[in-house]
């Protein structure tokens, strides 16, 4: 058995938490070694989520802009979608990432091992035939597709994310069982592309964890452009043939498609990677860490989908810096996870930060609330998209802004002003004043600030 090291930090897997991590230790000037299981950098989000995902909600969306091009007074004749071409355009960005990665890797001197890692002891990681001692551990296993009992994929018809990646063709007809961010994303995917879409959502509302008003409205926009939404429904059984029996009020229906797609969640990997020798505590599967993200095992620390934390790329990677950084001696600012923003690329796209309407009355806020629409925006009329809303959420005798909800086509690209006025602790008054440039998206921001005060210029 070779043996490795020592090294200040091994970092077990190499998603967005784990290689940031690295590449940030690194740069901290600690000895580090990465450990990746397939031998490709940047797991999950990289190679079968977050970007080739993204890659085929570009296609889809840009598909639907060439075909009703007419309206900007652009005539286009025989617009076809190129399957093969998209799965290619996926590949290639997919591709370049990866060696980028890689490429960052090298260039701050972390040390690769491919294999399984796994704690053999405190300081000491198993890859293989392989020993590495180090002075500390941060795990970064990630999370893998789930499912319920009778949704078993079978790589054929009932499907999950990672093979809808690489479907061979467009299918005709596609039920998607789950309506989070995974579910409505591909939803909309295969909608936009022609697929006859049908999504079913247990829960009262689709994207369950978004504010409920934004929730309706994206289900509203959503089923006039023909797709078909089921909430408050239960999927009883997939019989032979694809056939979906769902129940719904009381009443049962029976769904045939080509294709099912389960998207009910994801799990931790946490399992056979050794937890058992240490004095790691788990809940649910998930690592119980501190806010600096240490385990109850001194030198080891878990970042990532595999701590009860939003499983967001971007709160990894930032778990990641925060490990490291507290492994090298400096001083830390624990993550605030209600100023962290999500984004569900669905076509409109929802983009949050902070607490939704009904979140902050429950936590005993006198809530005040100012909407927007972008009906009222001249950017979103020249552009077409005129559909969505901006909502800030705030407390009414300070007007501390709580939380900031946009839906529109491109609010993932605007959420990040949000992020940054409620870093800054302003108030709704404060991002009323401050100015923005017209014509831009971003003034229904601005207008919905306004709006709060019942002064909103354009509505």
């Amino acid at each position: 058995m070779a043996k490795h090291g020592p090294f200040d930090v091994v970092v077990v897997g190499s998603g967005p938490a784990g290689y940031v991590a690295a590449i940030r230790a690194g740069q901290l000037g600690l000895k580090t070694a990465l450990v990746e299981k397939d031998g490709k950098y940047g797991g999950t989000c990289l190679w079968r989520g977050c970007i080739p995902t993204k890659a085929f909600l570009h296609d889809a969306y840009l598909y639907d802009q060439i075909k009703s091009a007419s309206r900007y007074g652009i005539e286009v004749e025989k617009v076809r979608v190129n399957w093969e071409g998209v799965l290619k355009h996926k590949n290639t960005v997919v591709k370049k990432l990866g060696l980028g990665v890689e490429g960052l890797l090298k260039k701050n001197k972390v040390q690769c091992f491919v294999g399984f890692g796994s704690v053999k002891k405190p300081g000491l990681v198993s890859v293989g035939d392989d020993e590495i001692q180090t002075k500390n551990i941060v795990l970064a296993t990630g999370s893998d597709v789930k499912w319920f009992p009778g949704m078993e994929p079978d790589g054929k018809g009932i499907i999950t994310s990672n093979e809808a990646l690489d479907l061979k063709a467009i299918p005709k007809s596609i039920v998607v069982i789950g309506a989070g961010a995974v579910g409505i994303e591909f939803a909309s995917v295969f909608h936009r592309f022609g697929s006859e879409t049908t999504l079913v959502e247990l829960l009262p509302q689709v994207v369950p964890l978004e504010d409920e008003e934004i929730a309706r409205e994206l289900e509203r926009i959503l089923a006039k452009r023909g797709m078909r939404i089921l909430t408050g429904t239960k999927v009883e059984a997939i019989k032979p043939g694809y056939e979906v029996v769902v129940a719904r009020n009381g009443k049962s229906e029976t769904i045939k498609a080509e294709k099912v797609l389960v998207a009910v969640g994801r799990k931790p990997n946490t399992e056979k990677i050794g937890l058992e020798h240490t004095r790691v505590k788990t809940e649910r599967g998930f690592v119980k860490v501190s806010p600096a993200m240490e385990t109850d095992e001194p030198g080891v620390y878990a970042i990532g989908d595999i701590v009860p934390t939003p499983m967001l790329a971007h709160v990894g990677s930032a778990e990641g810096i925060l490990a490291v950084t507290r492994i090298a001696g400096k001083e830390v600012h624990p993550i605030l996870y209600d100023r962290v923003p999500s984004v569900t690329y669905c076509d409109p796209q929802v983009a949050s930060v902070g607490l939704g309407e009904k979140k902050a009355r429950e936590r005993g806020y006198d809530v005040k609330v100012g909407k927007f629409p972008f009906l009222g925006i001249g950017k979103a009329s020249i552009e077409g998209e005129n559909e969505g809303m901006v909502k800030v959420v705030g407390e009414s005798k300070y007007g501390e802004i709580l939380g900031v909800h946009i839906l529109h086509a491109h609010a993932g690209e605007m959420i990040s002003e949000a992020v940054a006025v409620m870093n800054g602790e302003l108030t709704a008054e404060e991002l009323a004043h401050s100015i923005h440039p017209h014509p831009t998206l971003s003034e229904a921001v601005m207008e919905a600030a306004h709006a709060y005060y019942g002064q909103a210029i354009h509505i």
